[in-house]
């Protein structure tokens, strides 16, 4: 039997749970060419994937990023059913780690109602005890609030927690919450990056993944 090496597991969820990677480079994309009439790098599109919309249309353009927001969200809730794609194996980990007996949640920089979209596309295959979206805290990542409401929310003490995410956001965010951080590679960064964030372990896989969070059990 697996043995778990923290009881609360939280998981980013944008790069970390679902692919929505291409989807949101898309989203961005329609959104800069129809308010700016400009279009950028996929490397400067996914550059400040994790942090909150709003906060991303700023770097782009300050004065229109109400205009960038709005055009993004309408494209990308008409597009979610299109473009969103799973990791293979990721649902796997999840399913183990609930019968290990984890107790499991989702802190994300993404709005109430694209979760619902996403999860009414792709349901998850285990119940999360805890989701705590944009709306539900003041701070965002990379400050800690997000990540220790979510603990809060599963019982749980961040010494007795760990962070997964894909993005350096994360891992910060975990560092500054005082809990364990992982970071993975199948979303928007490279192991070189999450470790000069802090990240306590990476995974490339979602078998190393499960390896990290429950032994080879």
């Amino acid at each position: 039997m697996p043995e778990l090496r923290w009881k609360a597991v939280v998981f980013d969820l944008d790069g970390t749970l679902i692919d929505t990677i291409p989807l949101i480079v898309a989203s961005h994309r329609h959104a800069v060419q129809t308010v700016l009439g400009r279009d950028f790098s996929d490397d400067v599109l996914r550059s400040g994937i994790g942090r909150p919309l709003i906060d991303q249309m700023r770097v782009f353009d300050e004065p229109r990023a109400q205009e960038l927001f709005d055009s993004y969200r309408v494209w990308n809730h008409a597009n979610t059913a299109r473009l969103l794609g799973r990791f293979d194996g990721v649902d796997e980990v999840l399913v183990r780690l609930a019968a290990a007996g984890a107790a499991i949640g989702v802190a994300t920089s993404k709005s109430r109602d694209a979760v619902d979209l996403a999860f009414s596309i792709q349901p998850p295959v285990v119940p999360f005890q805890a989701i705590v979206t944009m709306e539900d805290s003041a701070l965002h990542k990379p400050h800690p609030e997000p990540v220790l409401m979510a603990i809060a929310k599963l019982g749980a003490e961040p010494a007795d927690a760990v962070y997964v995410g894909d993005a350096p956001y994360d891992i910060e965010a975990a560092v500054a919450a005082g809990c364990s951080a992982v970071g993975v590679t199948w979303g928007v960064a490279t192991a070189e990056v999450l470790a000069a964030a802090g990240a306590d372990a990476v995974a490339r896989t979602p078998a190393e993944l499960a390896t990290i969070l429950l032994g080879d059990g």
